[in-house]
């Protein structure tokens, strides 16, 4: 309880330090969750859609959710070197595996009844993913993207083992900054993954259509959207 003290009295009277460091750390992940989300969302949505493709969006993941990404790094300073991308490379092979699957998972487990009537009214295949697939895959989709999004957050704290600066340069520097700067350090990157995904939430709930956000709120669910009923409160109310 003790160094608990400590550790808030760190942070208060070490405040500028820690906004750099903080600023850092959001610099690499934002960086890093933006192209994992350009790389994998796409692939997994336009997979889902076209219904082929498990194999590799189910064996991607695995790959990269198998892979330690201190070990990345550290291969990635021979190739890479010392620095931002290192680090942005690893984190990316982090977060896009996760985000990949569940844009696959999101959109190919689709009802496919609200999918067939979309067609019989004479969408195109583009105006079914905008107009039914995509809204209805929302809640799974966003799941992914929430996941992979703490990921990068809590480990881009290893960037500072590849000179990429952030709040892992206080945790790992304890003859420094002392076992309260340590605590202080992690209690940071907690409290900035959970208000991060936090945002997302909201964004999550924003985007979500009204049937499915009363059923499925803003939590992180691990279920595949399934429903009978949404074409004519999601696909005809968006034609």
């Amino acid at each position: 309880m003790h160094t608990l003290i400590q550790s808030f009295q760190f942070f208060g009277n070490n405040l500028p330090l820690f906004k750099d460091k903080t600023l850092a750390h959001l610099a690499i992940s934002f960086a890093s969750i933006g192209v994992a989300i350009v790389l994998a969302v796409p692939l997994g949505v336009w997979l889902g859609h076209i219904h082929r493709g498990s194999f590799l969006a189910i064996n991607v993941s695995n790959i990269g959710r198998a892979l330690p990404s201190l070990a990345v790094i550290s291969i990635g300073i021979g190739i890479l070197g010392i620095g931002f991308v290192n680090t942005m490379v690893a984190l990316v092979i982090l977060a896009g595996p996760v985000m990949l699957t569940n844009a696959y998972v999101a959109v190919d487990e689709v009802d496919k009844n609200a999918v067939q009537a979309a067609k019989a009214m004479g969408m195109r295949p583009w105006q079914v993913l905008w107009r039914v697939e995509l809204p209805l895959a929302i809640p799974l989709l966003f799941a992914g993207i929430r996941t992979g999004t703490v990921y990068v957050v809590a480990t881009a704290t290893l960037a500072t083992f590849a000179g990429g600066g952030g709040l892992g340069d206080i945790i790992v520097n304890e003859a420094s900054y002392g076992t309260a700067g340590v605590v202080a350090g992690s209690l940071a990157i907690a409290a900035l993954a959970f208000a991060i995904d936090g945002v997302l939430a909201l964004v999550q709930r924003g985007l979500t259509p009204s049937p499915l956000r009363r059923k499925f709120g803003t939590s992180r669910t691990d279920a595949v959207v399934e429903t009978e009923s949404t074409l004519e409160t999601v696909g005809l109310e968006a034609s």
